[in-house]
């Protein structure tokens, strides 16, 4: 579903920082070679979470769902000195073409790649985090965020996509499919919980912020 007029959106693009290089040629690459190429994050919401890591300034970021590395790069983009982010997915074709993005940013010793399922990795990850980007299997949206709310640090953020799923969200409730539940269910697991305030903003498919107490 597209949710902004085109022409709108092409303008807020022109009018956002410019994609470095390397990011052009890896949403083009995207575009043309992988299976459901929509699923990148794109020039405005890359630039959106760049901003984001920019202002919280993390030392560690975890990413559940790392599909060909577009997010991962933005967000490492913000990294404070010495930081890592950790990106997890258990895809068996893509880690090649991430590393290859990766090599080209010369973000190499900033990003690790996790290949096995997050909620096995996750335990693993040093303590505390400071921005948690999901945009992994979206029935395991609540699983994910009961995994990680308990390790964040104070003023640390969690960040959930598609959290309208093309309007799905809005669906009477017996039209709900597994996905589209799940979806709902963490969005009112998030905006119940008393530990962290959040807000939803309508950028592509949704973008769930919550800034930890």
């Amino acid at each position: 579903m597209q949710f902004l007029d085109p022409a709108l959106d092409a303008y807020c693009e022109e009018h956002s920082g410019t994609e470095p290089a390397y990011l052009q040629e890896l949403a083009a690459e995207t575009r043309e070679k992988v299976h459901m190429p929509q699923m990148i994050s794109g020039h405005l919401q890359g630039r959106f979470l760049s901003l984001l890591s920019h202002l919280l300034k993390p030392k560690t970021i975890v990413e559940i769902g790392t599909f060909t590395g577009y997010s991962a790069l933005c967000l490492a983009e913000g990294l404070a000195e010495g930081g890592m982010l950790h990106t997890i997915d258990i895809d068996p074709y893509l880690p090649e073409m991430v590393h290859r993005y990766i090599e080209k940013a010369g973000v190499q010793d900033r990003i690790t790649m996790h290949h096995r399922p997050a909620l096995e990795v996750i335990p693993t990850l040093p303590e505390p985090f400071d921005l948690v980007f999901i945009d992994a299997d979206k029935q395991n949206y609540p699983n994910y965020y009961d995994a990680v709310i308990g390790r964040m640090r104070p003023g640390g953020l969690i960040i959930a996509d598609n959290v309208l799923w093309s309007g799905d969200a809005l669906r009477p409730v017996k039209e709900h499919d597994d996905q589209t539940r799940a979806l709902v269910e963490y969005a009112n697991l998030v905006h119940n919980d008393p530990r962290v305030e959040p807000v939803i903003v309508p950028l592509r498919d949704g973008l769930m912020l919550a800034r930890v107490k």
